[in-house]
């Protein structure tokens, strides 16, 4: 009696919310880790227990709405993701690299799919539209990629952008081979969706950063109101491409790529993303993935099996193809070619979407959908093993440069805090250096000894203060020590605890000007620069550090001669990658001076170098934008006056307040 009630229980599936998430919430913990055991990656173990546990497996869950609901959420968000980690700036550079993938990863399949499939029985129109699914592809394999640390390399970037492009050019095949079944393919249809998809693409590229930026700046302040405009954007946007009849995804997609300007890549908003994105989403739609796959009915019909083999088999031989041939095109190693591959052979969104309207108009049959299933199980175990095997051996080779230079600044950050809600960039700019090196974050707050009784006040607001920049701190997930001093002096604690906890660089704000008396006999950032014997970086920030669209790094013809010019070079470089922000040089040359040949100076392939004479600060105050953040080198000379800042600083904050500005002084070891 026991055993056939609990056959009775086990052979209906778990409809009540508690048991059913519940569920959900234990195959997301054990199946990434049992699978990471056996040196599997886990993002197979999540669409195998999918198998397992849906409706073609044991049926303890069915694939409700609840299910598509939720994995329709973690499949635009895998895609919003996706878009965050390409810079636009990136694709620009790689633009060539990124349409000749994406033609090539589109068009081999599209013909070697079309082909095979009339060779087995198959009409014209069905064959070109399970060629498309071929085609298109979905970077399943995407989270890997972003573990290994690899995600602003050129081989993702020219990946990232062939993506779009193929993806776009299959669902338009899907669009037009539906219309042309229902005989409704006419001149009305492509006088609508052409110049919607540009108007669309353009509001979404233009638009987007504009108001979030008008967002940001008038409600930074409230980190729950970013990270829900955030996601509204994310559906908007994807609403809006089903309104001109395009897949979401592609709008989830565009709508990463235009808002990552405005999201640093090591900030706490983009961390809460990626963390929600990556733990809760993103499995719910590997999960759906996996409920769909029916094992059992590939033996069913012997054809079934013809129709799978020709499937699997084309697909993997489609996505090797044109990922070989534009890798040995583009110079890159074979290591990047198979990440290339394993990363565009995965086969499930577009693919699903597309046979589900072709079986749903009954333009493809019951055959077609098994292989379809087997296709998207064998690619969706294959791309994250592939991605991950050759992206483990890419991992040493692709740290950058610039990471591995400006690492040293990173290491141990000591910012001095008063008040952190107002010095909020401060602390997001010590906490960009700290996550880059994956160093620790040194918070510093000074209580004056100017007399002999401190009150339980001040401390309290010490602690309070400390407590609040290692929240910040921890929301980054950054190391973070947070440090309380009692000194004679802001200047001497600063200094000293420099030397005593061995920090690396010291972050300091500056108003934007100097007072007469600091002129004279010199203010609290000019005894710092005296007194420390590591770099210290002089800031202001009048707006959020989240609108820097271009670094703009000023320097003399003599400047560029100092020993110290290399670390200011690689300081500008490492704030445009992680700020996500376009690069540009200006150097001022003047009358006796010769203009010095960056080209070796290891920057990024097309920085913008633009080289003038005249006066320092009319040059650079012509140059100048709104969103700009300003390096300056801090001389040498300088630093034997008493105000280290001296006039071309202030003079350019008076002539643009609105402009953010780092004075970078380094010792004379550096």
């Amino acid at each position: 009696m026991t055993n056939l009630l609990l056959a009775s229980v086990l052979s209906r599936p778990i409809k009540e919310p508690v048991p059913v998430f519940l569920m959900i919430l234990g195959i997301m913990l054990i199946a990434p880790l049992l699978f990471e055991r056996i040196r599997l990656p886990g993002i197979v173990g999540l669409i195998l227990a999918g198998v397992i546990v849906g409706p073609n497996g044991l049926g303890l869950l069915a694939r409700d709405n609840t299910i598509v609901l939720l994995g329709t959420v973690g499949l635009l968000f895998l895609m919003f993701m996706a878009g965050l980690e390409t810079s636009l700036d990136d694709l620009k550079y790689n633009a060539d690299k990124a349409v000749i993938f994406g033609l090539a990863t589109f068009v081999v399949p599209m013909a070697l799919g079309t082909i095979a499939i009339m060779a087995i029985g198959y009409g014209v129109l069905p064959a070109i539209l399970v060629a498309s699914c071929f085609a298109s592809h979905t970077l399943l394999a995407l989270p890997i990629v972003s573990k290994l640390g690899l995600m602003r390399s050129q081989v993702l970037t020219t990946t990232l952008g062939g993506t779009l492009i193929t993806n776009i050019l299959a669902l338009l095949v899907l669009a037009v081979v539906v219309r042309a079944h229902q005989g409704s393919l006419s001149f009305e249809f492509w006088l609508f969706i052409i110049p919607s998809l540009i108007i669309y693409t353009f509001l979404t590229l233009w638009g987007v950063p504009r108001l979030g930026r008008w967002f940001f700046k008038r409600f930074g302040h409230d980190e729950g109101a970013e990270f829900i405009f955030v996601l509204a954007t994310l559906f908007v946007v994807s609403y809006g491409a089903e309104l001109i009849q395009i897949e979401p995804i592609i709008g989830a997609f565009l709508a990463g790529v235009a808002i990552t300007q405005l999201i640093p890549q090591l900030s706490p908003l983009m961390n809460r993303i990626q963390f929600i994105g990556n733990t809760l989403f993103v499995p719910f739609f590997l999960i759906s993935v996996g409920m769909l796959v029916n094992p059992l009915i590939l033996v069913q019909e012997p054809r079934s099996l013809l129709v799978s083999a020709v499937m699997v088999t084309v697909a993997i031989i489609a996505k090797f193809i044109p990922a070989w041939g534009s890798g040995k095109l583009f110079g890159f190693s074979f290591d990047n070619i198979m990440l290339m591959f394993g990363l565009s052979v995965a086969q499930a969104a577009s693919t699903l979407a597309a046979i589900t309207v072709a079986y749903k108009i009954e333009l493809v049959d019951q055959l077609t959908v098994n292989g379809t299933i087997a296709m998207i199980l064998v690619t969706c175990i294959a791309s994250p093993w592939v991605t991950n095997q050759w992206g483990q051996k890419l991992k040493p080779g692709e740290v950058s440069s610039q990471s591995r230079e400006t690492g040293s600044l990173g290491d141990r950050v000591l910012v001095p805090v008063a008040n952190p809600s107002t010095e909020d960039n401060l602390l997001k700019l010590a906490i960009l250096l700290t996550k880059s090196a994956t160093g620790t974050l040194l918070p510093l707050h000074i209580l004056l000894e100017n007399s002999s009784f401190i009150s339980p006040e001040d401390k309290a607001r010490q602690s309070q203060l400390l407590s609040t920049a290692e929240m910040i701190a921890h929301a980054a997930v950054v190391n973070v020590t947070p440090i309380g001093r009692i000194d004679e002096s802001i200047d001497k604690g600063i200094a000293r605890v420099a030397e005593e906890k061995q920090a690396s660089v010291i972050v300091c704000g500056w108003k934007g000007y100097s007072t007469y008396q600091e002129n004279i006999f010199g203010g609290v950032i000019d005894k710092i620069v005296h007194r420390s014997a590591v770099p210290v970086l002089v800031t202001r920030f009048p707006l959020p550090i989240e609108h820097t669209a271009r670094v703009f790094l000023a320097f003399t013809t003599q400047q560029a001669y100092a020993s110290s010019f290399g670390q200011s070079i690689e300081l500008a470089k490492s704030l445009s990658t992680e700020l996500k922000a376009s690069l540009q040089l200006l150097q001022v040359v003047t009358v006796k001076g010769v203009p010095i040949d960056l080209n070796d100076a290891g920057l990024p392939e097309n920085t913008p170098i633009q080289k003038v004479r005249g006066n320092f600060v009319q040059q650079v105050s012509r140059l100048l934008k709104t969103n700009d953040l300003l390096v300056l080198n801090g001389s040498v000379e300088q630093k034997q006056l008493l105000s280290v800042l001296g006039r071309i600083p202030e003079a350019i904050a008076h002539n643009h307040p609105e402009v953010a500005m780092i004075v970078a002084y380094f010792p004379h070891e550096y």
